[in-house]
């Protein structure tokens, strides 16, 4: 049944856990996009004028093209990712001009009488690119200008989406630094990146000399952590509270009491010259050096917030960040939709109202229920205990992706697999959170359960090209 090139299908081979998986979860989430929509006149789960309807079409081309995808051999998914990964640019560029304009966001592309998602695919592409990209024989992530290349590939698609005002789908590639930790990439930049929305939400929560002490704190405890001689420890301690003192004397003296973006600069680069040609004459004083270098920099990210915060964002991301972090409350504007969300979940209590019996659901309280804020449903109708189910699934998937990309033997299958569990955690942590306040609302999909047909085809050529290279992997162990 297994030809000696890698094509075909072999029962035996297949993740069926992971298949099982997909099947639940999609089947469930069709039985929620049937109850958030239910309609008495129009009860027939076949009616395509319902939404209901038109998913179980969804779901068949979804099916089909899953088992399509099992049968193609995987050798092409590498041949084809480049091509595809540019063709699918191109139609995020045409879809700036050709493109239908939903809910503010211009990403839409009719084709006949279907709308279609191309930023969804986009997801999909982009892996498939990175991975050929970093699998190369020559690729080295710790080498500077291969890294560049990685973030041209990223950044080419965020580019476009944020040109079509879909902010929520441009955020979603971040979920690919994920992927770039486990193949190694430098830990600084994640530990200045977790530094970075600390200092951004505690801005808004504390008083800045609070923030200040905080921070010194933080930055003397890290460095107590490591390793280093005392001698080494004074420097550093001494660096940051000469440092500070002379930061904030100085800039009072030139600026009065307002310290400016520009004041700071200045001062940070006199001051930086020390501690530049110590780190040059003593090379073992690199650590310190990039201690204090992260200090400064966060003491010039904590002027440049409310800037950035009245500037660069749009009102209604400003509302929702206030709203998220309970510095404003605007029950009727702003945080309705996730007031009427959690009021929906908790109302579900630990079993449910059970199937079409959701008062919130039923009676249209909870905006987008069927799409963005469908998990709405989940919680009202099924209770905690549906609730827990769903969120298990889906660690189950992560988890296996992940171990699919562990049994890789090539990287290319292994790199691939990391940006699939990466794309699916995000997309589940923030939809899920968002609908009980813990995550800001930017409006994507959980997958298998939102409605549409872009997000649902994306989603399964996501997973089952990740089947697809593990059964090749399995085909090449055993013979």
């Amino acid at each position: 049944m297994q030809s000696d090139s890698g094509s075909g299908l072999t029962i035996g081979r297949v993740d069926w856990t992971a298949v099982l998986v997909y099947v639940l979860l999609v089947l469930m989430g069709w039985i929620n996009i049937y109850a958030a929509v239910y309609d008495e006149s129009h009860a027939s789960i076949f009616d395509l004028s319902q939404r209901y309807g038109m998913q179980l079409v969804w779901i068949g081309v979804s099916a089909s093209l899953a088992i399509a995808i099992l049968l193609i051999d995987d050798k092409y998914y590498h041949i084809l990712a480049y091509p595809l990964y540019w063709g699918m640019l191109l139609v995020l560029l045409a879809v700036l001009f050709l493109g239908k304009e939903v809910n503010g966001a211009k990403s839409w592309i009719m084709i006949g009488p279907v709308a279609f998602q191309p930023t969804e695919l986009a997801k999909f592409t982009t892996s498939l690119a990175l991975a050929r990209y970093m699998s190369s024989y020559s690729f080295d992530i710790h080498r500077f200008k291969d890294l560049v290349r990685v973030f041209v590939i990223l950044l080419l698609p965020v580019a476009i989406i944020m040109l079509q005002n879909d902010t929520g789908s441009a955020l979603v590639y971040g979920s690919f630094l994920f992927m770039l930790y486990r193949e190694g990439f430098n830990k600084w930049v994640y530990v200045a990146l977790i530094m970075v929305i600390s200092l951004f939400v505690f801005s808004f929560l504390l008083e800045p000399a609070v923030l200040l002490a905080c921070m010194v704190l933080v930055c003397v405890v890290a460095e107590g952590l490591t390793n280093g001689n005392w001698r080494d420890k004074i420097i550093y301690l001494a660096g940051v509270a000469l440092g500070t003192l002379m930061l904030y004397i100085g800039a009072w003296l030139a600026f009065g009491s307002v310290l400016t973006l520009y004041g700071s600069l200045l001062i940070v680069v006199v001051l930086s010259l020390p501690i530049v040609l110590t780190y040059a004459y003593r090379s073992k004083l690199r650590n310190i050096f990039l201690f204090v270098a992260l200090f400064f920099g966060s003491l010039i990210f904590t002027h440049t917030i409310d800037y950035a915060f009245d500037h660069l964002l749009q009102t209604h991301q400003q509302k929702r960040i206030l709203d998220l972090l309970g510095l404003e409350s605007d029950l009727k504007g702003w945080g309705y939709n996730v007031n009427q969300s959690k009021i929906a979940i908790g109302s579900g209590g630990f079993t449910g109202k059970g199937f079409l019996e959701g008062t919130q659901t039923k009676y249209n309280f909870v905006p987008e229920q069927s799409t963005d804020f469908i998990f709405c449903t989940v919680g009202e109708e099924w209770g905690f205990l549906g609730s827990a189910l769903v969120v298990v699934l889906f660690t189950v998937l992560v988890f296996r992706l992940i171990k699919m990309g562990e049994r890789q033997m090539e990287p290319f299958g292994r790199i691939y697999c990391y940006c699939a569990a990466s794309i699916f955690l995000f997309h589940v942590l923030v939809n899920i959170g968002m609908t009980i306040g813990i995550m800001p609302v930017i409006g994507i999909p959980l997958p298998f359960f939102s409605y549409g047909g872009s997000s649902l085809i994306a989603f399964t050529l996501l997973l089952f090209v990740a089947i697809r290279m593990d059964m090749s992997k399995q085909e090449q162990f055993m013979g």
